[in-house]
Parts: C-alpha cells; structure tokens; sequence
C-alpha cells in the first residue's frame, strides 16, 4: 500500500534537459493559475503546503517533481493563462509544457479546472494535449464548495461538452477546502500507480 504522507520535492525543472527520466510513474497535474492546484495537490498528499499555495495566481513557473513514496512522481505543471506576467514568459511556459508532453513520460494526466465556470480556451487546448498524448486523464472540477446543489449537474455537463470529453475520461467533483471528491481522485490514481 503507498503511503502518500511519504512525500518529497524532488526538483524544478526549467527546462528539458532537467526533467526526469528515471522509469518511475508521472502523474501530471495541469490546470490554469488561479483553479488551486496547488490546493488540490495538498488535499490530496494530506500535507498542508508540500505544494506552495501562491498569494498571487502564476506562482508555479516549472515543471516540479514530488516523489510519493518512492513509487510515483505527482508533477505539478506550471499554471496557464495568467495574464499579469510577460508574453516572453508565457511563451517560454508554454514550451516547457509541450517539451514536456513531448517526452511521453506522463503516465496519468489530471486537468485542474474550476467548477463554477465555463472551462477556458486553455483548458480546452489542455484537454487536447492529453487526450492526443494517448495517455489516461481525469478532469478535477475545483471549488465544488462554492456552488449551490442546483448547479452542480448542470456545471459538470458544461464542462464535460466544453472539453468534449469522451464518457471514458471522468469527472470529479472536488474541494481542496473541504476535501469533497479526495476519495474518488485517489481511487484514479491509485488504479493506474498500481499496475
């Protein structure tokens, strides 16, 4: 059984030639800046901030490896479509990420994306990069807790046309604040980690 308390950074790759090529299982965590991913990663690992929790959106610039007990890598991607840093920079992101996908390396592929909104162009794109990487993914609907009980059916099925997902690719309903959806998320990981 893993013990997902047993986690550890493990390095910041800024580019290509930094990331990891060592055999070990990569579950790629992508979503845009300001959706709490670093929330979700530490909602997820029980740990209050393994993964910095910026002040402001656009605070995860790198390609960041945690190793969870020494079985699988969590690797947090950098966040997408903040608006307040420079083209140069966003461009030099934005290669980083397909430098990334192009290693198929990723052995599981979880997309960030807020609940209570329409799923964005760069999510939209995300979701392609995924789904044309061959690899599995789940999307991870973010701030469940900030939605009355009657949006909620309505929202996922927005999100799941606006991505246009296959029925195979799940949805989960989630809060990194209240820790709604953990269990369901941890299953997808662990089903994929474990074979």
């Amino acid at each position: 059984m893993i013990n997902l308390h047993n986690a550890e950074y493990v390095r910041s790759a800024a580019k290509k030639e930094h990331f990891l090529h060592d055999g070990k299982i990569q579950v790629a965590m992508a979503g845009r800046s300001n959706v709490g991913k670093s929330s979700v990663i530490n909602r997820l690992l029980d740990r209050k901030n393994l993964a910095r929790v910026g002040s402001e959106p656009g605070k995860t610039r790198q390609v960041n490896y945690f190793l969870i007990d020494k079985a699988f890598y969590l690797v947090d991607l950098p966040g997408y479509g903040y608006a307040k840093v420079s083209k140069v920079e966003r461009d030099r992101w934005g290669q980083l990420m397909e430098d990334y996908f192009a290693e198929k390396q990723i052995t599981l592929g979880l997309l960030i994306v807020d609940y209570r909104h329409k799923p964005t162009a760069d999510d939209c794109t995300m979701a392609q990069w995924f789904k044309d990487s061959g690899c599995p993914f789940a999307v991870v609907a973010n701030k469940m807790d900030k939605l009355k009980k009657s949006e909620l059916e309505p929202n996922l099925t927005r999100i799941r046309e606006t991505l246009e997902l296959d029925e195979a690719v799940p949805v989960v309903p989630f809060s990194a604040e209240k820790g709604w959806g953990k269990q369901e998320l941890l299953n997808i990981v662990m089903s994929v980690v474990s074979n």
